[in-house]
């Protein structure tokens, strides 16, 4: 994870001005403003909030919470949000030091902490329930209209679910094996996949690393290599080179990649890129 370092300081005094400044302002909007850590967060926030909610999102989609850093206009966003939303994973340590610069006395934060990698449908279902309850204890006044929100979202999870993995089945991947990122192996097994070994990102791949993975599989027959986007476009392109096999990026979060920024296209493009690969 990067620190923030000699930014600190900085923020402060932004916060400071931007501070002042929205005091001197009359709010035009009873909406909730709401800031989250990561798109995954904000696209749930969306489905759940509706019209009640205006959320800021910190973290862009392309880039992984743990190799973030903070500039002043993240720190304007917690100046003017209620609400604060984060995932509570070890690489949102940056949260505490921009909560800390906002200087917001009326920022509340909160943790969906949710277990698995959260483009899977089941996990996806699972943090809409938190969120919900979250927001409807923030705003009470909106509860039932949160709880219709998410019930009609978690059924669109269902529905997309449903398809996709109807789209794998007839595709056959239960007998495809894999080489892949260690943020992607749970996505991969829900898709039917077989996972035969992992890596964590491109420092990590030593020769040694490649020479074993190599090997690994060559003896399994595996079909593919496929890397976490936001450790790192085509880290694990040496290990496919040396397989002779394809090598793709797929994204654990939405608008990792162009056009891309609903859940539902982020899965389905994921979906998409594997199928694609054996095809070739």
């Amino acid at each position: 994870m990067k620190k923030i370092h000699f930014f600190l300081s900085i923020l402060l005094v932004f916060s400071f001005i931007t501070g002042f400044f929205s005091g001197c302002t009359t709010q035009n909007t009873s909406k909730i403003q709401v800031a989250t850590s990561t798109s995954l967060l904000k696209y749930i926030v969306q489905q759940v909030g509706g019209d009640n909610i205006d959320v800021l999102n910190i973290v862009p989609p392309n880039q992984h919470p743990g190799n973030f850093d903070a500039s002043p206009g993240d720190i304007q966003k917690l100046t003017s949000a209620s609400l604060f939303i984060l995932h509570g994973w070890p690489g949102e340590g940056y949260a505490g030091e921009i909560i800390a610069a906002a200087n917001n006395p009326d920022l509340k934060t909160s943790k969906v902490t949710v277990d698995g990698n959260w483009m899977i449908p089941d996990v996806q279902s699972a943090a809409t329930g938190k969120v919900m309850t979250i927001l409807s204890e923030i705003d009470t006044r909106h509860s039932s209209e949160y709880r219709k929100s998410a019930a009609d979202y978690q059924q669109r999870i269902i529905s997309t679910a449903t398809s996709l993995q109807k789209k794998l089945t007839e595709a056959g991947v239960s007998e495809i094996k894999l080489i892949a990122s260690a943020r992607q192996a749970d996505f991969l097994q829900w898709a039917g996949f077989k996972v035969v070994a992992t890596f964590s990102n491109a420092q990590a791949l030593t020769p040694q690393t490649v020479k074993d993975l190599v090997d690994q599989g060559k003896i399994e027959g595996v079909a593919l290599v496929v890397n976490n986007l936001q450790d790192g476009r085509d880290a694990g392109t040496a290990v496919a080179l040396e397989l002779d096999i394809t090598s793709v990026n797929l994204s654990n979060f939405p608008g990792g990649f162009e056009n891309t920024e609903t859940w539902e296209k982020a899965i389905g493009y994921n979906v998409d890129i594997l199928l694609e690969a054996l095809n070739k």
